[in-house]
């Protein structure tokens, strides 16, 4: 019950979304195609490539955020998934200080939102996420958001009702002739659910990627194409426990190249 509800107040973030972007409410929006290649995973096989799709745009009441991975095991099929599998997330957000009319700001807060995620993926993954977030003023960086998310997976695996904390940032570090990005997240699952299925432990999954604008470099268009390194260090990865028997703690590095369209 409660994840239909949970649902629905998505929903209607997706349909007031798309309502804006008929209505000419649509502000910006920048699209991307990322290859990942990396070694030393922990839970599924150790090599992987991975093809992601990025979306993030903003509007007149609001922000949106989609990712899509198409992960490539190498070596070895994941016993549960086989030779691939996919995962994706989608997070509208909506500007309580847009949709008032008014400034919400105050000390290093310059706005107050309405938060939500959506996790999806193969096999027993579908989770829905929903709290405050905030857009804050944080010198030097490009962005920095904090979003408070209550989980509600779907299903009856555990993992319902624990609290996340999701940071996300970007900051720009000028290069020579060109600039050095550095931009990610972390999700940070503070407190653990356990039912007859079993216990969802509390994790954190701090997840940057370092870029080198090589576009701007060889003057072929700024802020276009990236080369670089994306790092994963996962504490409980998918809030499994760490244990002698098995090794959840994952900190591994991948070679990046990405193109933004």
């Amino acid at each position: 019950m409660k994840c239909i509800h949970w649902g629905a107040t998505l929903a209607g973030g997706l349909l007031a979304a798309g309502q804006a972007m008929a209505g000419d409410l649509f502000l910006w929006q920048t699209n991307s195609l990322t290859y990942l290649y990396g070694k030393n995973f922990a839970i599924n096989p150790s090599i992987q490539q991975t093809v992601t799709f990025e979306h993030a745009d903003k509007w007149k009441y609001g922000d949106n955020f989609l990712f899509v991975d198409r992960i490539f095991y190498n070596g070895k099929p994941d016993r549960n998934k086989g030779p691939h599998t996919y995962y994706g997330e989608f997070s509208p957000r909506l500007s309580f200080g847009k949709i008032l009319d008014r400034t919400l700001a105050f000390g290093p807060i310059k706005d107050v939102l309405l938060a939500m995620t959506y996790e999806y993926g193969e096999g027993d993954s579908e989770a829905y996420l929903i709290g405050p977030g905030f857009d804050l003023a944080v010198p030097g960086f490009n962005y920095f958001t904090l979003n408070f998310y209550r989980r509600h997976t779907e299903g009856p695996r555990p993992g319902t009702g624990v609290w996340q904390i999701t940071p996300s940032f970007s900051y720009t570090i000028p290069a020579g002739r060109s600039n050095v990005l550095i931009d990610g997240y972390m999700d940070w699952v503070v407190d653990n659910d356990q039912n007859s299925r079993g216990t969802y432990h509390a994790n954190l999954h701090f997840n940057p990627q370092v870029k080198y604008d090589l576009g701007k470099a060889l003057n072929i268009g700024e802020k276009q194409l990236y080369v670089g390194f994306e790092y994963s260090y996962w504490k409980n990865k998918y809030g499994i426990e760490n244990s002698s028997r098995l090794d959840t703690n994952q900190n591994t590095a991948s070679a990046l190249v990405k193109f933004h369209f």
